[in-house]
């Protein structure tokens, strides 16, 4: 079977970053996305959606130090039917995506923390980049051309948000 979701949004809160047992990232925030129609009136009408992420691993660790609540971002995973049983002892039960690409879409400086590049979008995945959506302007295989700054860079605050050593090679985008 094939379970593949994309979606294109802006996160609802920051993500909440902690760590399995057995070290691996996990981050959890939320995606609002929406779609503009013509009622049946003729009214000019808006669908919001709200759904749940889940993040694992490096993306994970990238996702908590480049995006906050309000960054736009580009999604790419698995579907997922969450269920529990409630305080109240009541079934409940959502849908949320498993993370498997992501793709910052905010230009340098235009959400708070964001640290893409130059207004190119900017990828991260569990995976290799296997092109389409996000794929490097360069073409596959080709590092992307991005033209140096010359925008004074501005700090997000770092209160509460655990700093994570990352050297520019390692990062996947």
């Amino acid at each position: 079977m094939f379970n593949k979701v994309i979606l294109v949004g802006n996160l609802t809160r920051d993500l909440e970053l902690r760590y399995t047992p057995g070290g691996t990232a996990v981050a959890g925030t939320g995606i609002a996305t929406s779609r503009r129609f013509k009622g049946a009136d003729g009214q000019q009408k808006e669908e919001v959606c709200f759904v749940d992420l889940t993040f694992f691993g490096r993306t994970a660790e990238i996702a908590n130090q480049y995006l906050r609540k309000g960054s736009k971002v580009l999604v790419e995973g698995r579907l997922k039917y969450d269920t529990w049983e409630d305080q109240n002892g009541m079934k409940r039960s959502k849908h949320s995506i498993t993370v498997e690409n992501m793709t910052m879409l905010d230009s340098k400086g235009t959400s708070p923390g964001a640290q893409g590049g130059y207004g190119q979008p900017q990828q991260a995945s569990g995976g290799y980049d296997q092109g389409g959506y996000g794929a490097p302007q360069g073409g596959y295989g080709q590092p992307a051309q991005t033209p140096p700054s010359s925008a004074p860079q501005q700090k997000a605050p770092t209160e509460n948000i655990p700093e994570i050593d990352i050297d520019d090679d390692e990062i996947p985008f």
